[in-house]
């Protein structure tokens, strides 16, 4: 793991590192917040964040607003990338923003030639907290997860099928149901192939109907001013799949909010603490 930069931040210390990723074959890149407390000794929880499409670590590393909350409450904060990289990395054919780099939707691809690198289901649910381990004192039992549009649909995903793992699970604005809107058609269609039986273990309404839980309660933050909101997120969804399964979900629709950072960063603290809460 190369050390990229780091700089002290609320009394502890940002990190942007680089690694060879085996998941992906490529090289990854991800940054780690690591509060005071880790001066103390001992381990500490960790909570993974997820970015959406087009972004890097960067967006929420520049713009998140978490170290404080992070300081405060004790959280070590890791963002990885939303796909692989590097030359010889498939990309939309037509430059898209929805698909290809930059849009790796958390999936593990079956269909060529995205499914030589885009593997981003392993990377997040095994090779990232692997390592994040291994260099950094966090507590593996004490892991949460959450993300933001395209990443509050991987946080959701991940959250379900790996309730022994996240054990704390939120997200802002996520894509709900990629099988009945346009971004999952076009994303799960050109990764994973047109069986849409296929789809439905990356679909978190799908999967509250297959019968997976969270380890607990699920928060969801939703701007009423998002453009996205109608056609694509559609967090009804969600709430009505949620109802029927008994699953313990707190949607908050936050009014005049909408999907920039702006919205993300304004709730970001609230996310924060709700997670050491629960770790």
């Amino acid at each position: 793991m190369e050390t990229l930069s780091t700089s002290k931040a609320h009394g502890g210390t940002l990190g942007v590192y680089r690694h060879a990723s085996s998941a992906t074959d490529t090289d990854m890149t991800f940054s780690v917040f690591v509060p005071p407390q880790a001066e103390e000794g001992g381990k500490l929880p960790v909570l993974f964040y997820l970015s959406g499409l087009t972004c890097t670590h960067a967006n929420v590393t520049d713009k998140g607003e978490y170290r404080r909350a992070c300081a405060e409450h004790g959280i070590i904060f890791v963002a990885p990338d939303t796909s692989p990289r590097g030359e010889g990395v498939a990309d939309d054919p037509e430059g898209a923003y929805d698909f290809g780099l930059g849009a790796g939707f958390y999936v593990n691809a079956t269909v060529s030639p995205f499914a030589a690198h885009y593997r981003m289901w392993d990377y997040i649910a095994e090779e990232l907290p692997a390592l994040v381990a291994a260099h950094f004192p966090i507590d593996p039992a004490r892991m949460g997860i959450t993300g933001h549009s395209m990443g509050g649909h991987g946080a959701l995903t991940l959250g379900l099928t790996y309730p022994d793992r996240f054990r704390s699970l939120s997200a802002f604005a996520p894509i709900v149901a990629p099988g009945q809107v346009p971004w999952g058609h076009k994303a799960l269609g050109g990764y994973l192939g047109e069986d849409r039986t296929g789809w439905r273990s990356h679909d978190a309404v799908a999967l509250i109907e297959d019968g997976h839980r969270p380890a607990g309660d699920i928060l969801v933050d939703q701007g009423d001013a998002d453009s996205f909101l109608a056609e694509q997120l559609r967090p009804q969804l969600l709430c009505e799949a949620a109802d029927r399964a008994g699953v313990d979900l707190t949607l908050r629709m936050q009014p005049g909010y909408d999907h920039s950072y702006n919205f993300i960063s304004t709730f970001m603290a609230d996310h924060i603490r709700w997670h050491a809460e629960r770790l």
